[in-house]
């Protein structure tokens, strides 16, 4: 008799009693069916319950009690025929009802004791698709463009996979050959401003290097600067911009007001509004100090 699809109907027990029934009462009503196998009313009952409890979306549950496995448990709530109803709410029992019920007058029941439908639960988070490898990308892109060379917005898409990886010269050099409907894009003038911080990074030292320096001395600013920019370059845009604050809070005059300027370019580069949002208010309230 139980749905094993429906997470809002289960079987109770003597044993089970207490806990799944007049405890769980005390958080969500628990209808009570009263059922036997040989019970032909039983069969018409059970699926309206079933259903009623599904549509509910949990503002009550069922539990089914088979009265020839559970004669004790039967004899206790004194239940003289099958099928027959027993409502617990607030760990309370409100009251037994023999026999069949239509579905509208179950519903009305539920209505005057205080149950109502509950909304649909909200659907899980779509699953985010791993982050593309853009080594990868690269090399997807070449091929899509050896089959349709005269696509410029695969060329775009391209020059943006090529920064990725560090290719800095082969994207500048697709980013000034993109037709002028392409080169004012939005992505195509982002991908220009990430061009000028990848171009910082020549001969720079490695993150780790750079790490370590700042760990070292904690003010100083140029490896702090340096670092922004590989964390920028590579993705990770909040530790960046994390980087060039820090500098701003430490001195806002170094380097000609170079953690200001960092700032305001890294604004230019990140799509997440949000973080440019937040950056922006926390560079605001550091210049006004």
């Amino acid at each position: 008799m139980t749905d094993a699809s429906n997470p809002h109907v289960f079987d109770a027990s003597a044993a089970t009693f207490e806990d799944a029934v007049i405890r769980k009462s005390l958080e969500t009503p628990v209808l009570v069916d009263f059922w036997a196998t040989w019970c032909g009313p039983c069969k018409t009952l059970g699926p309206i319950l079933d259903k009623l409890a599904a549509d509910y979306h949990g503002a009550f549950v069922v539990a089914k009690v088979d009265v020839d496995k559970e004669q004790e448990l039967a004899a206790a709530f004194q239940i003289r025929s099958v099928p027959t109803m027993v409502l617990f709410k607030d760990g309370q029992l409100l009251g037994a009802i023999p026999g069949v019920l239509p579905e509208g007058q179950l519903r009305e029941m539920l209505q005057q004791v205080g149950i109502e439908p509950a909304a649909p639960p909200v659907d899980d988070a779509p699953e985010v698709a791993p982050p593309l490898d853009p080594h990868a990308e690269v090399i997807r892109l070449r091929k899509a463009i050896e089959t349709e060379p005269d696509k410029d917005e695969l060329k775009l898409d391209l020059a943006l996979a090529l920064l990725q990886t560090g290719a800095a010269s082969e994207a500048e050099h697709l980013l000034d050959r993109l037709p002028a409907n392409l080169s004012t894009d939005d992505r195509a003038v982002k991908a220009r401003a990430r061009l000028g911080f990848a171009a910082l990074l020549q001969d720079a030292p490695p993150a780790e290097v750079l790490q370590a320096a700042i760990a070292t001395n904690p003010g100083d600013l140029h490896a702090r600067h340096l670092l922004g920019v590989r964390e920028l370059v590579a993705g990770d845009a909040e530790a960046g911009l994390q980087q060039f604050i820090e500098m701003l809070q430490r001195d806002r005059t170094y380097a000609d007001g170079l953690a200001r300027k960092s700032l305001i370019d890294a604004f230019r580069v990140v799509e997440d509004e949000d973080l440019v949002s937040r950056y922006r208010r926390k560079m605001s309230s550091l210049l006004l100090v």
